[in-house]
C-alpha cells in the first residue's frame, strides 16, 4: 500500500530519513532557549553587606538553696537567716537573665522548711525552679 502516485513499479523501500520535521523541532527549540535565556540570567549587581552569625549564649548564672534538717538555708555554701534569703531572691529575680534556682533539701528535712523556702522563690518573682537529689540504688 502506497500513499502518493502509482508506485507500483516495484516495492522499493524509502531508506532516507526526512530530515524536515527534524529541523523544525530543532528550530523551534533554538528560538525558545534564545528567547528565555537572558530573562533567566537578569539579576540586579549589589554590593550585599557581609555579617558573621555567632550566636550569643547567655547561661544564666545558677543559685544553689541548701536546706538542713534543723531548717537552716544555704545560698551557694553561705548560711542565711530568712529576712536575708528574701532579700537576695528579690535581688536576684531583679537581674537578666534571671538566675536558675536549685533546692537541695537535706534527707531528713521536714517538708513545711522546704516548702517555705519554695514560697519564698515563688513571691520574689523567679521564674526557674528545679530540685536536686540523689539517684537511689
Amino acid at each position: 500500500m502506497a500513499f502518493g502516485g502509482d508506485l507500483n513499479d516495484g516495492d522499493d523501500m524509502v531508506s532516507e530519513i526526512n530530515m524536515t520535521p527534524l529541523v523544525d523541532v530543532m528550530l523551534v527549540l533554538l528560538i525558545i532557549f534564545i528567547i528565555t535565556v537572558p530573562v533567566i540570567t537578569h539579576s540586579v549587581k549589589l554590593d550585599l553587606p557581609r555579617a558573621e552569625n555567632t550566636p550569643n549564649i547567655v547561661k544564666p548564672e545558677t543559685v544553689n538553696l541548701s536546706v538542713t534538717v534543723d531548717g537552716s538555708v544555704f545560698w551557694n555554701d553561705e548560711k542565711l537567716e530568712p529576712q536575708q534569703l528574701e532579700q537576695r531572691l528579690q535581688e536576684a529575680a531583679a537581674r537578666e537573665p534571671q538566675p536558675e534556682i536549685y533546692i537541695r533539701g537535706d534527707r531528713k528535712v521536714e517538708y513545711e522548711n522546704i516548702a517555705k523556702v519554695m514560697a519564698s522563690v515563688q513571691r520574689s518573682g523567679l521564674l526557674k525552679l528545679g530540685f536536686v537529689t540523689e539517684p537511689g540504688n
